[in-house]
């Protein structure tokens, strides 16, 4: 009898660059103590945090813990949503960001990622670019707050396929023009290569960004098609997709860039699976697709 074909072996994960962060959402199934030993088991020295599983462990005690690790925390996820047009919808918001830079300032890190947020509900007018100067104001009201805790503000613009339900800001030029009304130390935006590598006008807003120092926050996710209903959980694992990593990582580097590169996924078949797998695959792919 023919004995079944063997598995291939597991490759060894390598150890990872210093400048790889592992967004919390590509590994949202792992609770985050979960997440903070595998990190530190594999060597990963960043975390990139989202506020709803911090807040329900606890601002402090979640300090603690990526502290007691060795990690340092990248980003926080995130703020924004400053498009409403109703007075009171527009203060819950700017609360709600205040609340958000306090717990950056908590948990260490510099950079709050902001989605600006779609056209409200009900909007006929269907007005981005007085949305968009919305965004602009919030921004005036929080960039000081925001300043005298040591924490910058960073705009991520989302692919257009968004503009109208999350975030009217659609480019990093858009991003970049905001920003620039503002002082480079305290607004700056957020390049994320899911939602930047179709525009041709990227690479020269990127190098833009970076040579005068407004990029706050660098991150990866691949292209990958057919889109998932909803859009939302669309972002492929490195290398199986349609972007060119290297390419992107070199018109950082080369414009300046020496922060952290974040690996940030939203893909239900990898929610679904093993997040120490997951985890160690991402860095596998990290170290062959973007290094």
């Amino acid at each position: 009898m023919t004995p079944p074909p063997l598995s291939p072996p597991t490759p060894p994960v390598p150890l990872p660059p210093t400048d790889f962060s592992i967004n919390q959402m590509t590994v949202k199934q792992l609770p985050l103590p979960e997440l903070v030993t595998a990190c530190a088991d594999l060597g990963i020295r960043g975390v990139g945090l989202w506020r709803e599983p911090v807040q329900e462990y606890g601002v402090e005690a979640a300090a603690k813990l990526v502290r007691g690790a060795g990690l340092h925390v990248t980003t926080l996820c995130r703020g924004g949503f400053f498009t409403a047009r109703d007075p009171a919808e527009r203060a819950r918001a700017l609360a709600d960001n205040r609340a958000a830079i306090d717990e950056a300032a908590a948990l260490g890190t510099d950079t709050l990622v902001l989605v600006s947020g779609g056209l409200p509900a009900g909007d006929r007018d269907r007005d981005l670019p007085a949305a968009r100067e919305r965004v602009a104001d919030a921004l005036a009201d929080l960039a000081p707050y925001a300043a005298a805790r040591a924490v910058r503000l960073a705009i991520e613009p989302l692919h257009p396929m968004y503009a109208a339900d999350r975030c009217v800001v659609s480019t990093l030029t858009q991003a970049l023009d905001l920003a620039e009304r503002f002082p480079a130390d305290q607004v700056g935006v957020c390049a994320d290569t899911y939602h930047i590598w179709w525009d041709d006008q990227a690479p020269a807003a990127l190098t833009r960004a970076t040579t005068t120092g407004r990029l706050h926050a660098f991150q990866l996710a691949d292209w990958t098609t057919p889109l998932p209903h909803g859009v939302l959980t669309g972002r492929g694992q490195l290398g199986d997709g349609t972007i060119d990593f290297h390419h992107w990582r070199h018109l950082v580097e080369s414009a300046g860039y020496t922060g952290p590169t974040e690996v940030e996924l939203f893909n239900d078949t990898l929610w679904a699976s093993n997040g120490r797998e997951v985890l160690a695959e991402t860095v596998r792919r990290y170290v062959a697709h973007a290094c």
